[in-house]
């Protein structure tokens, strides 16, 4: 009686004080030991039992194994009761059987209970049951209807448990047509009025959304238990319908039916949405209130419940408070971690589930496979690998897709192609996942060639196939081979009216330069959602056209859509691009307004805006703090420290960074080595350089040895610069050659920008920077007939130099000026602007550097046309045209010639304003007669 009723210290008083016990006393207090949960001590008391010269019998074995099933950690302990089964010749127990059968399906995989079942001499319904089951717990539900089927063939009975398990599988693989054939077969035994059958009903047509029926069910029930209550309340939070959820729930309550931890579980899984995370938070109340905050289960929905509503640190909070912790505490709070990112933290989990001998799922490694899909982490994947190999389950589908998808994610396609040829079974996951990883490596002739395979083997493809393989074509090449023969398939196929595929051929068509088809889709569309206009904002973004992009944002306003926070981070990336400072501020404004204040996907584009704009102090108050910050927003705030010129302030935060345990990626160092580059730190961006590969795992990539000629080539290492090329990891490139070129130009190495200026026309022909940039260094060094001759070059080849422009934004016009513009209609006051800073900077201490002048004239002429240059035009009319003491921005289309450099600071000390010059190279800030750059540019 004890015992039956939890009072376990009590049963073991009685059971002590026992003259006489025979083979009853000692299984009911093992039962006793089991049922309160003591599941080690259960064990104990069956060794004390078997040291007595006890024979074991059916019950007390059996007892133990449900104690290995129920605590999730004993695997070793129930492989073992299973041999002892096997010695002492019980294992036709039915008993024994069904519940080993039980563990077996709890462990995985559920091959091994469908072996031992096969193997057993006697199988009853009960057997059957724990069969079908294992099989529908395990998600195998095609599994789980084979076996009814074979029940019935076999003429065994079914049973309310049995229809239970069956009418459930129905319902979880969406088959209308078999449910109906389950419920004749229901009906035709006469437990149409059993109360589990009906709540399976119940269950099943409200997962396939006919809550009409499911409430006809529920209203035509003789009686009601507290799972009938349950199942119409989960039925209608399967659906969507939280308030119509919490009704039932209302009347529940109102008949004074026991309320559990299910009740409870399923009305919190309808709250995981931020529109009804205030309901969710009441029934955290409640759960308090009724003394569950220690059910594991209530605790686990709870995780999901704030995971899904976005409220991470309180689903952090419940799990850290949770008393007892199941797999599914573990595999859910692991799976959050992956969602936001957070991997490190997810593969801590991991390893302290692994310290504590947690028992593991292919759930728990799919979650630590996805916490490694990147290159940072793809050691750590591979010990998950092994460690699955150990488990014995390499041969789990979901594991096989979650290994193709973490190779891929780290640019392993060899590898992913490995598991995928090694695996016995393949589904269409697996393909995409295949398609995917050669897809986002920029491999398009694999793409094809699998998406090829795909339909060869007979997998049929589906939208997100669709959108791989498009994602895979990235130039003009690309589209004409792969991109346009697929955009026919998809005509050809029925795909074209998918609104994923429509947003995916506008964004192919602008990568690979045609833009006009881009707009020519997204036009023709009669339906145009949020993700469609993401996509064509993004695709005008791409091509260059900010400001189009821009004006699209504003169209998808006036169209009445809601902005996502994609649709700001593609907004306030065009506008970092531009450097246009009030638009920003004005996204700025309406992000707050629209409660996208927090949201990291629109913090870190809203710092990288300000700190394009040269506004640090703004930057530095939407940082979140370290704690919270991710590897994105440290990357962009290295960055704007370098383009402010704070390099010391650049590098510290690189190695705070590295404090807190965040590893550095890609981005991270061409940040940290441009900044080096740009503050003429040679021996610490070497060292950096190294370090990336050998100490952070970051192969090199091209931006970061470009950055590295570039800090070579400044300082004036232009040999140690050549060589650096010749051993470069990776194939050397346009921007190599540029970069190398443009130091010779500052050092007037003729000869070495000779051979630059060859290698650059032999990888870019139609570049006028080539030319432009030679001919400057001819220019600088008075090879006068050489400019000549590379100038004929250049009309010969029908190149022409990109004229320099410069402008000013004033509120929402734009005033550009050319070389020597007179075109303005203030261009008297321009000039006499000019003339008037002219006299005040000479009187200042300012000499003109004529070398910047690169033409064969006279001395006088030469600063002439210095004082032509577009940007100096661009300062008078910015200073002519702003209020006194307002900072002043300018932009220019070219690098900024260097005697305007100087001009510039020497304005800035004696206007005393604050002057912003933005060119597609640097960022000066001039204040006080000194520029960001500290003249290393």
């Amino acid at each position: 009686m004890y015992s039956r009723f939890g009072h376990i210290e009590r049963a073991r008083n009685v059971f002590d004080k026992m003259c006489e016990r025979n083979d009853a006393s000692w299984n009911n207090m093992i039962s006793g030991f089991v049922k309160v949960g003591l599941y080690h001590e259960a064990f104990g008391f069956f060794r004390e039992m078997y040291g007595y010269g006890v024979k074991a019998s059916g019950f007390s074995v059996a007892s133990l194994v449900t104690a290995c099933d129920r605590s999730d950690c004993m695997l070793r302990e129930g492989l073992e009761v299973h041999g002892f089964v096997v010695k002492i010749g019980l294992i036709c127990d039915v008993f024994v059987g069904t519940s080993l059968l039980n563990f077996y399906s709890t462990y995985g995989p559920v091959s091994l209970a469908r072996k031992l079942f096969e193997e057993l001499p006697d199988r009853n319904i009960v057997t059957w049951t724990s069969m079908i089951v294992g099989y529908l717990d395990n998600g195998d539900l095609e599994e789980a209807i084979g076996m009814y089927q074979r029940m019935r063939c076999e003429g065994i009975c079914c049973n309310e448990n049995t229809y239970a398990a069956v009418i459930s599988s129905c319902g979880m693989l969406g088959d209308e047509m078999l449910s109906h054939q389950v419920l004749g077969h229901v009906v035709k035994s006469g437990l149409e009025s059993n109360v589990s059958v009906d709540n399976a009903l119940i269950s099943m047509f409200g997962a396939f959304g006919r809550m009409e029926v499911a409430s006809y069910v529920f209203d035509h029930m003789d009686e009601h238990d507290t799972i009938s209550w349950n199942s119409i309340i989960a039925a209608h939070a399967h659906n969507g319908l939280c308030e119509e959820s919490l009704r039932y729930f209302y009347w529940m309550r109102r008949i004074n039916k026991e309320i559990n931890s299910i009740t409870v579980s399923t009305l919190l899984a309808a709250c995981g949405t931020m529109d009804n995370l205030k309901w969710g938070r009441g029934i955290h109340g409640l759960v308090v209130k009724l003394g569950l905050e220690s059910n594991a289960c209530v605790c686990n929905t709870l995780i999901n419940m704030y995971s899904g509503a976005g409220s991470s640190a309180d689903a952090e909070l419940v799990f850290q408070k949770m008393p007892y912790k199941d797999l599914i505490s573990w595999n859910s709070m692991m799976a959050r971690y992956v969602q936001d990112e957070k991997c490190l933290y997810a593969l801590e989990l991991f390893a302290e589930m692994i310290q504590m001998r947690k028992a593991m799922n292919h759930v728990t490694f799919t979650s630590a496979l996805a916490a490694c899909s990147g290159l940072e982490f793809l050691v750590v994947g591979k010990i998950v690998h092994a460690l699955v190999v150990l488990a014995g389950l390499h041969d789990n589908l979901i594991i096989g897709n979650a290994l193709v998808t973490m190779y891929g994610k780290s640019g392993m396609m060899i590898d992913a192609k490995k598991v995928f040829q090694k695996m016995s079974n393949r589904d269409e996951i697996t393909w995409n996942a295949l398609i995917g990883g050669y897809s986002e490596n920029k491999e398009p002739n694999d793409t094809v060639e699998s998406f090829k395979m795909m339909r060869e083997d007979g997998v049929p493809p589906n939208y997100i196939t669709i959108v791989n393989v498009l994602g895979a074509c990235l130039i003009l090449d690309n589209l004409q081979k792969h991109g346009m023969p697929i955009h026919a398939y998809i005509v050809q196929t029925g795909y074209e009216p998918d609104n994923y595929v429509q947003n995916s051929l506008i964004t192919m068509y602008a990568k690979c330069g045609d833009l006009k088809s881009s707009n020519y889709i997204f036009d023709r569309l009669t339906y145009k959602n949020s993700i469609t206009w993401n996509a064509v904002i993004a695709a005008n973004s791409y091509a260059g056209c900010g400001e189009e992009a821009l004006k699209l944002f504003a169209k998808m306003r006036c169209a009445g859509l809601d902005l996502d926070q994609f649709s700001f981070s593609l907004a306030l990336s065009v506008t970092a691009d531009l450097a246009i400072l009030e638009e920003g501020q004005q996204l700025h404004c309406l992000a707050t307004k629209l409660g996208f204040k927090s949201d990291h996907y629109v913090i870190n584009p809203m710092m990288d805006m300000y700190g394009k704009c040269g506004e640090m102090d703004d930057v530095l108050k939407l940082l979140p703090l370290p704690i919270n910050r991710s590897r994105l927003s440290w990357n962009i705030l290295i960055s704007a420290f370098a383009r402010q010129g704070c390099f010391k302030e650049a590098r510290e935060t690189f190695h705070e960074m590295l404090e807190l345990g965040l590893k550095p990626d890609h981005v991270t160092f061409v940040s940290l080595l441009s900044a080096c580059s740009h503050g003429g730190l040679v021996d610490e961006g070497l060292a950096y350089f190294t370090s990336m590969t050998t100490e952070y795992g970051v192969p090199a990539g091209i931006e970061h040895c470009v950055c590295i000629i570039d800090l070579l080539g400044r300082s004036g290492k232009l040999a140690e610069a050549e060589i650096f090329i010749k051993q470069m990891p990776v194939p050397e490139n346009d921007l190599v050659w540029r970069s190398l070129l443009a130091a010779c130009k500052i050092h007037g190495n003729l000869e070495l920008a000779k051979k630059a200026a060859g290698h650059l026309l032999e990888l870019a022909p139609s570049d006028d920077s080539a030319y432009v940039l030679y001919s400057n260094v001819c220019a600088t060094t008075g090879r006068w007939e050489d400019v000549e001759n590379v100038r004929t070059q250049m009309g010969s080849n029908s190149i022409k130099k990109k004229p320099a422009c410069s402008w000013v934004k004033l509120k929402d016009k734009v005033s550009s000026f050319g070389m020597g513009d007179q075109s303005h209609s203030q261009t008297e006051q321009i000039y006499a602007k000019l003339g008037e800073l002219r006299k005040m900077i000479k009187e200042a201490g300012y000499v003109s550097d004529i070398s910047y002048a690169l033409q064969d004239t006279d001395e006088e002429q030469k600063e002439h046309n210095l004082w032509n240059h577009s940007e100096r035009i661009a300062l008078a009319f910015g200073l002519i045209s702003t209020s006194e003491g307002s900072p002043l921005r300018i932009f220019k289309n070219l690098r900024v010639c260097g005697d305007c450099h100087s001009v510039y600071k020497f304005v800035s000390r004696i206007v005393g304003r604050k002057i912003i010059l933005r060119d597609p190279y640097r960022f000066h800030l001039f204040s006080g007669g000194k520029c960001s750059c500290s003249d290393y540019w």
